[in-house]
């Protein structure tokens, strides 16, 4: 029996889970290189902003180092809008993505970053998945983590040549992808209402078929891994689902994975962080209306309030008496 067939556990994401989960912590006198270098490679003309809000979220959830890849078109509107980044501009085909060059202009960064987010305001599916596969076959071997997500996602629908095509795509190392429910219909072709009505079980057999960690978001988001183990988080709210959160989430996932958290560690942490900011913003502002460029801010404190500790010198935080976490009391 498989682990699929043998439905496992569910652990749930909750604040006990992660302190008993602890992310790597850089020391006292670590510097930026201890920290890990994110490379976000999106955007396109119609969407620059996606790998800001992104490579934003990276460097809030503790990264050290950051560079970012996109369309030489946005390039200079990118650099000016995060003077913290290195931004490499890269050539663009007619329907918005990048060009075959990408992957050789890309190749020195290859041994140095620590992680890859691939796929924020990307165009053009059939480009990207050009492109991811030729980056994958670089880092192939490697320890460099790669998270996929919105266009990028799409990888799995193009294979490279020589590839069965009767046979689903399976990438050779464990990425982490993170669809919505609609995404995922897209990705799989099952109807999204089936989807939202057993989504334990899709992110279970897709994980296991696809080597990857995946992250099937939804008030209710599962995260599976590709030996069959399955966790959920309930939390947020509905001021999340607006323009430019899955990338702050994505970036956030890249940002702690950068800093060595394991894919499955960095998903699970990634999404708690992502729901309890939501719900910080909330607080004091309502539950509409607030920005996906507000999310990122909360996520440095949090990361301490979660953690039960502060960064560098480690020590305790304690927390008032009934003071939450998210939704959680300490």
């Amino acid at each position: 029996m498989n682990a699929i067939q043998s439905a496992p556990a569910v652990h749930d994401v909750t604040t006990e889970l992660l302190r008993a989960w602890p992310l790597p912590m850089p020391g006292e006198d670590s510097d930026k290189e201890v920290r890990g270098h994110v490379l976000v490679l999106g955007g396109s003309r119609e969407m620059p902003g996606a790998v800001i809000l992104a490579a934003t979220a990276a460097l809030r959830a503790g990264a050290g180092k950051l560079t970012i890849a996109t369309g030489a078109s946005v390039a200079q509107l990118v650099a000016m809008a995060m003077p913290e980044a290195r931004v490499i501009g890269l050539m663009e085909t007619e329907a918005g993505g990048f060009t075959p060059e990408a992957i050789a202009r890309l190749d020195p960064l290859a041994d140095r970053v620590s992680a890859v987010l691939i796929g924020p305001g990307m165009q053009d599916e059939a480009a990207a998945a050009e492109l991811v596969h030729g980056l994958l076959e670089r880092l192939q071997g490697g320890d460099t983590a790669v998270v996929l997500d919105a266009c990028a996602m799409g990888t799995l629908l193009h294979a490279p040549p020589g590839w069965d095509p009767n046979a689903c795509y399976r990438f050779e190392q464990p990425v982490i992808v993170t669809p919505h429910c609609g995404e995922m219909a897209h990705l799989t072709g099952i109807a999204k209402p089936d989807i939202v009505s057993g989504p334990d079980a899709r992110a279970l057999a897709s994980a296991a078929e696809w080597n990857a960690v995946v992250a099937l978001k939804g008030a209710r988001t599962v995260i599976a891994s590709p030996g069959g183990e399955l966790w959920q988080h309930e939390g947020g709210n509905v001021g999340l689902g607006i323009s430019g959160s899955g990338d702050t989430l994505s970036g956030i996932i890249t940002g702690l994975a950068a800093r060595g958290a394991s894919l499955e560690q960095a998903a699970c942490w990634g999404v708690a962080l992502h729901a309890r900011a939501g719900e910080r913003l909330a607080e004091r502002m309502g539950v509409l209306g607030y920005l996906a460029r507000e999310i990122p801010d909360e996520i440095p404190a949090l990361l301490e309030s979660v953690a039960g500790t502060r960064a560098g010198d480690g020590k305790t935080i304690r927390p008032a008496p009934g003071e939450t976490v998210g939704r959680e009391a300490v």
